[in-house]
């Protein structure tokens, strides 16, 4: 027998829950690319991206994942030969530098581990180092999905602005935006990057470059930019074409739209919270799970943790095992211990992540807790009781 048969949940951390609005939206033939309702419906777009980012800057967009997001940016403001500073937390801090070494640019990899934030002082520390300003941005991962570590964006702002330091500050957002707090104009970010798929709730393929007046500048006295990755005409359009680099993908635009209206209504502020409670009551039940056993929360400390994504740890090969159960068994599909190998553990069974981004709420978070715990209990992996019931005393008091 299996209890899978129903709605499956996919709880990874992205692609998220899509919303039954996006999807009704999306459901539709082909619009006229060329004028009419899809053209006014882009253009009113923007001022709501702009909202969620919060910033006033300028907004290209892509036809592209996160990899593509990452690539654009680096693309317009960095050449072959710059070099750039990545302190990293975790397997994506460590893909944007790759990807910045793939266009010829030189990352300087501070490796904090995958288990603490970085620090400021030893980011402070690298570029009072760069007496020449060679390094012309700081790459930062806001949220990195495989570790969940969130990072202080604003810290390295204040490094920067304090030294005087002229190196942009680029942040990826793919997982946070819309989900952990963040505010680009406030805290100073000069570039970011985000996708669709994860608290903007709409399926893998449109991906965002959000960028100010100041790294505009730094656009224009570029020697050469890509036709396609070239964000200036995807800011500030003569054509509606411009927007794309090319065919607009109009059924994303159309889901995009229903999730801005969903994020309006709900506002910014709200969500944040929303997510935080969320994440609070994941982590209280594994607080109490791993009390009696071998699982562990990958970041120690809450206050660097995302709200977004919880990476945890239970050991090779119970990561895999609880997985496979929590799928097979119940209709749950948990995400993979991407990037989370060890020496004993290469394939990274022994770990394993909870998605809690976007069309998320309480019972979503309640019911993926009880399977998870109902899975423990199955695969045979010693934990406490009463993890769930924990999770529903943190949602009951604050609500």
């Amino acid at each position: 027998m299996s209890l899978a048969h129903g709605r499956p949940y996919l709880a990874i951390p992205g692609p998220s829950v899509m919303p039954d609005a996006v999807l009704r939206a999306m459901h539709r033939a082909s619009p006229n690319i060329y004028e009419g309702e899809l053209v006014d419906m882009v253009a009113a777009m923007i001022p709501d991206l702009r909202h969620v980012a919060q910033t006033a800057g300028h907004v290209a967009i892509y036809i592209a994942n996160g990899h593509g997001a990452w690539e654009a940016a680096l693309s317009n403001v960095l050449a072959e030969g710059d070099k750039v500073l990545v302190p990293a937390t975790g397997r994506f801090g460590h893909g944007w530098a790759d990807m910045a070494a793939g266009l010829g640019i030189a990352p300087q990899i501070i490796d904090f581990g995958r288990k603490t934030p970085l620090d400021p002082v030893r980011v402070a520390e690298a570029l009072e180092a760069d007496t020449g300003h060679e390094l012309k941005a700081v790459l930062v991962t806001h949220v990195d999905t495989a570790s969940s570590v969130r990072n202080d964006v604003a810290a390295v702002r204040r490094a920067l602005d304090d030294l005087g330091h002229p190196a942009l500050l680029m942040v990826d957002c793919i997982a946070s935006l819309a989900c952990d707090e963040f505010r680009m104009d406030a805290w100073g970010a000069d570039v970011m990057v985000a996708g669709s798929q994860k608290g903007l709730m709409v399926p893998p393929g449109l991906s965002f470059v959000f960028f100010n007046d100041r790294a505009a500048e730094r656009r224009a006295a570029m020697k050469r930019v890509s036709r396609y990755w070239d964000w200036t005409p995807r800011a500030n359009p003569e054509f509606f074409y411009q927007y794309f680099g090319g065919t607009a993908p109009a059924h994303h635009l159309y889901g995009l739209r229903a999730a801005l209206d969903i994020i309006r209504a709900e506002g910014m502020e709200a969500i944040w919270k929303r997510h935080a409670t969320l994440a609070r009551a994941i982590w209280a039940a594994a607080d109490v799970w791993g009390s009696d056993g071998p699982l562990s929360m990958n970041v120690q400390d809450p206050s660097v943790r995302s709200h977004a994504v919880t990476a945890l740890r239970v050991g090779a090969p119970y990561g895999a095992e609880l997985r496979k159960w929590t799928d097979t068994a119940a209709g749950l599909t948990l995400g993979i211990g991407l990037g989370m190998s060890e020496p004993d553990d290469p394939m990274g069974t022994g770990f394993f992540r909870i998605g809690h981004m976007g069309h998320v709420n309480a019972h979503m978070v309640l019911g993926a807790l009880g399977v998870i715990e109902a899975g423990l209990h199955a695969v045979g992996i010693p934990h406490g009781r009463g993890g769930v019931a924990a999770a529903a005393e943190v949602i009951g008091s604050a609500v």
